[in-house]
């Protein structure tokens, strides 16, 4: 049961999108993406893309009980039909028969916006309060467990809803709209009850508090709403949840869980006769009420001047926000606005992103809007690193909000968003379980079918209505400011207790301890004495590492040898698309079902690769790895490639070399790996520009990507290791029919990466508006990897740029200032002799001059003095505890393991290297460093708008 203001966010999505996170479907009508984050505005994530079924309009059956003739047909929209019952309930049907679940969702339209003085939280509160249960339904969660119900509610600022999702059955249905129905009046509203639930309550309060993010939410929307209860969190004041009179929640109860008062959504499969008689037999019986719901006419005066408020607290990232007042969600306006917060904050195309994040400003941006019943407010704003200048940043906000009045939207950006939103539709109303979800804002907001409507507003809006919008809104004097800035001991008053922390904790039991694990010594020898080596087939090796782990946490990777150096000619781009497609869906299984079975089974899981390779890793638990790697395999074998996923892919892939074409990072590496790539075209192995990735990209077709999957994969060269816990025997009897009989077409031979002649230059490259530029510098290295040589190669790069006490950092962060991240990688290969030395850096490009002085001086101070013995000690003990600390990942062994089965080595070779990392000395570290760093036969890159800067 969540608080939809309350719920945590974790600044996702557009905030913190290169963290990884997978995005949830985004609402037209209530919140957008990042909003859902802050609000948790579908508690219980029921939202998952489905195969879409014929609409169908829903018709009354004759013959029902006698109740049902007050029910009166109301609009029918895209299979979307309404009833309405003489008390006063809405009903709206939404028949999908394409996967055999139910979603029966009802919505009270009342929520925090309704709360008097004394009362805020209560809407919320009265929501834990009904799943107490009612006199006929005492135990109702048990209830659900029982049926295999995922119920849930969730309250917001104009509605609270109730809804779950389950196998469709008449018995099913039946059960949970009688505790609907019984519930709207029955409910218990006990003391005992509320005395049991607080504790609970209070729990929820408190787990948001220290997120920066919310806080500082909550305190732009209490500075921006002077009167409006919009400026109240849902949760309410702490004093008020805690000392709620029981006489006033009843009273609530009463007022606003009425029939005439409420929405019910039924959508999915089921028996449209039935369910009609359904609501006829428990809803159409509750008397309609006498009384008159309150008129609630406040609505803030129209802001005067540019407000600002300041958090400060011990924790977090800071945060700079800007937030507008808007609209009614209702409003024929808010589909520009819709429009306008996705042209503005979308990362990575959005305006925000390119003006902040793109200028290594900021770490992130991101726009998004409370869409209210009545006039509400959309945000704009960037989270930033720990050490970036608050106040430019706040400037740069501002600024780039305010020059959408000089620099107008384009048509080009007005078509990117409204096809986003459009997107976003289709995939909310093929989805069963959503649909009742996006519906029920819909309704929040003032009539369902503006569900519909907004998609044909969106559809239709104009560019001068997008940029009208932006002119009457983002505008100074009804702009809100709001910074959270980390502060580590902020000066507070004294903080009132209102509660007895004893009283709280006094019988707290905790729940269920998680399963703890054994203790593993991470030693070299005792991986190996653990470690299992199985040849399971003739081109399929095991690594099979046993062990007790907290939670019975199992790691598994695979990976797969495809094709050849000859056989994989011209075929880089369609390899690549086809090993990162392989988990959008089979004959069987769309990506969704898929997706939604991975997470059944507690299994997080990454399909991928390239042409050359398949990659797979499953982290997951004892009892579910059989089922996951089940399904991760079936998932593999039978793609299907879907020719909609593969647009899709396709238009993603497309759009990110876009950005990335004009990113100063993007262009210099790119142009760095070309000039040291000696390839063809039609090579595996070459390096393509961003144009010729695009057009590689645009050309795909599902037809090529079948094809490639047919011909190259197979079981000709496999390894599969598995660190955790898991029954090993069971495993391998599993597998070894996985792998039987699936050849490829093709025969499996390593391609090869042989040294690569040094190919010296300099090259630079102009990237307009771009505020920060991109150093890179790289050089080929020929060295046994397992050698002596290479182990005090390796101690060197510690010593001169690949750690935070380098000199590189020490002089060019630490001492000049000129660069946010400056290091290097130093890459070898195992098989054959050659390698890599890369190093890069970022900086503000009128500090082109200072950059290159900087490196320059200390490759050349380095090259001349050597360094010091107290400089390799410090460095050998840092490789070594981080060469200890990989070892006690179970991740980080599972994909050593995959280097040793193909070489056919065991970690005896890894204590071999560390004792060579150990022996090396002050004198080798500084010969191996003079023998194969030559600032001569290196390639420099620069990329940066060197002209505005005058370099």
């Amino acid at each position: 049961m969540k608080s939809a203001s309350h719920i945590a966010p974790n600044i996702v999505f557009r905030t913190v999108s290169n963290l990884g996170f997978k995005r949830p479907k985004a609402s037209l009508l209530g919140l957008s993406l990042v909003a859902v984050a802050v609000a948790g505005l579908f508690g219980t994530q029921l939202v998952h893309a489905q195969a879409k079924a014929k609409p169908t309009a829903v018709k009354a059956p004759a013959a029902i009980a006698s109740n049902a003739k007050s029910m009166k047909p109301g609009p029918v929209v895209e299979g979307v039909s309404e009833f309405k019952l003489a008390n006063g309930l809405q009903v709206l049907l939404v028949p999908d028969d394409s996967k055999p679940s139910v979603t029966v969702n009802l919505t009270y339209l009342v929520g925090s916006r309704h709360e008097n003085y004394g009362e805020t939280g209560m809407a919320h509160l009265l929501e834990h309060m009904l799943f107490k249960g009612t006199p006929k339904f005492p135990m109702v969660w048990a209830e659900f467990s029982k049926r295999g119900m995922r119920a849930n509610g969730t309250t917001w600022t104009d509605r609270t809803n109730y809804f779950a999702s389950f196998a469709s059955s008449p018995e099913s249905i039946d059960w949970y709209m009688r505790w609907l129905a019984d519930s709207m009046t029955n409910s218990n509203i006990a003391k005992s009850d509320l005395d049991s639930e607080m504790t609970v309550v209070r729990n929820e309060m408190e787990s948001g508090e220290n997120n920066s993010f919310r806080v500082v939410i909550e305190a732009m929307m209490g500075s921006a709403y002077q009167w409006h209860n919009y400026g109240k969190s849902t949760i309410g004041a702490r004093a008020d949840v805690e000392n709620v009179d029981l006489g006033r929640l009843k009273a609530f109860y009463k007022t606003y869980y009425q029939p005439d008062n409420a929405v019910l959504i039924v959508s999915g499969k089921f028996d449209n006769a039935q369910v009609t008689k359904l609501v006829a037999n428990y809803f159409a019986t509750i008397a309609k009420p006498n009384r008159l719901l309150p008129k609630l006419p406040t609505i803030d005066p129209v802001q005067d001047g540019e407000r600002s408020v300041t958090v400060r607290r011990p924790a977090g990232a800071p945060l700079v926000l800007a937030g507008f007042h808007m609209p009614a969600n209702s409003h024929p306006d808010m589909a520009a606005v819709d429009v306008l917060e996705e042209i503005l904050g979308d990362a990575p195309s959005g305006r925000l992103h390119k003006a902040l994040v793109d200028s290594k400003l900021a770490a992130s941006a991101f726009g998004f809007g409370f869409k209210f019943r009545e006039p509400g407010f959309s945000f704009f704003g960037a989270q930033l690193p720990p050490t970036a200048d608050i106040t430019a940043v706040r400037t740069a906000l501002v600024a780039a909000l305010d020059g959408v009045k000089t620099n107008p939207i384009t048509a080009d950006e007005l078509d990117r968003a409204r096809t986003k939103k459009l997107k976003n539709w289709e995939l909310a109303f093929t989805d069963p379980e959503q649909v009742g979800v996006e519906l029920s804002e819909a309704i929040a907001s003032g009539d369902w079918r503006l569900f519909f409507l907004r998609r044909d507003q969106i559809k239709a809006v104009k560019l001068e209505d997008v940029q009208r919008v932006a002119n009457e809104r983002l505008l100074t004097d009804n702009r809100t400011i709001g910074l959270f800035i980390p502060t580590e001991k902020p000066v507070r008053a004294p903080k009132p207790a209102l509660h007895d922390i004893t009283a709280s904790v006094k019988d707290y039991k905790g729940g269920v301890a998680v399963a703890a694990g054994e203790a593993f010594v991470t030693t070299p020898a005792n991986i190996d004495a653990r470690t299992e080596r199985v040849q399971l087939a003739p081109g399929v090796k095991l690594a099979l590492l046993p062990k007790k782990t907290r939670g019975a946490v199992v790691t598994a990777q695979l990976r797969m040898g495809l094709g050849s150096l000859e056989s994989l000619k011209g075929q880089a781009v369609i390899g690549s698309a086809a090993m990162n497609l392989l988990d959008r869906g089979t004959a069987t299984l769309k990506r969704a079902q898929i997706s939604d079975e991975f997470n059944k089974l507690k299994a997080e899981v990454s399909i991928g690769g390239s042409a050359d390779s398949l990659g797979l890793s499953i982290t997951t638990t004892r009892e579910s790895l059989p089922k996951a790697l089940a399904l991760a395999m079936d998932v593999i074998r039978n793609a299907s490639f879907p020719d909609d996923q593969v647009q899709e892919y396709k238009t993603q892939a497309i759009t990110g070399l876009k950005e990335a074409e004009k990113e100063p990072n993007s262009i210099a590496r790119n142009a760095l790996a070309r000039h040291l790539s000696p390839y063809a075209k039609d090579d595996v192995r070459y390096s393509g520009t961003f144009a010729e990735q695009m057009a590689a990209i645009e050309a795909l077709s599902a037809t090529e990507l079948r094809a490639f999957h047919k011909r190259f994969l197979g079981a000709a060269d496999v390894t599969v290791s598995v660190v955790g816990d898991f029954d090993a025997a069971a495993l391998k009897t599993q597998l070894a029919p996985v792998f039987a009989n699936w050849q490829s077409d093709d025969k499996v031979t390593r391609v090869p990466y042989p040294a690569v002649a040094p190919k010296a230059g300099e090259l630079k490259f102009q990237t307009p508006d771009k505020q920060n530029a991109y150093f890179g510098m790289r050089s080929p290295i020929v060295v046994e990897e397992s050698s002596a040589e290479h182990a005090a190669l390796v101690v060197a790069d510690q010593i001169f740029s690949a750690s935070q006490n380098s000199r590189l950092w020490t002089r060019v962060r630490e001492k000049d200032g000129i660069s946010y991240g400056v290091g290097s990688t130093l890459n070898v290969s195992p098989w054959e002799l050659s390698g890599l030395w890369s190093v890069g850096a970022i900086y503000a490009p009128q500090n082109l001059g200072k950059i290159r002085a900087a490196i320059s001086e200390e490759m050349v101070r380095a090259l001349k003095d050597g360094f010091t013995a107290a400089e390799v000690k410090d460095a050998i003990a840092a490789i070594v505890r981080d060469r200890e600390l990989n070892r006690a990942q179970d991740g980080s062994v599972a994909a050593s393991w995959q280097t040793r089965l193909r070489r056919n080595k065991t970690f005896a070779d890894s204590a071999q290297y560390e004792a060579l990392i150990k022996a090396v000395s002050v004198d080798t570290v500084n010969a191996a460093f003079r023998k194969h760093i030559k600032p001569d036969n290196m390639v420099y890159a620069f990329a940066g708008d060197f002209a505005k800067a005058g370099q």
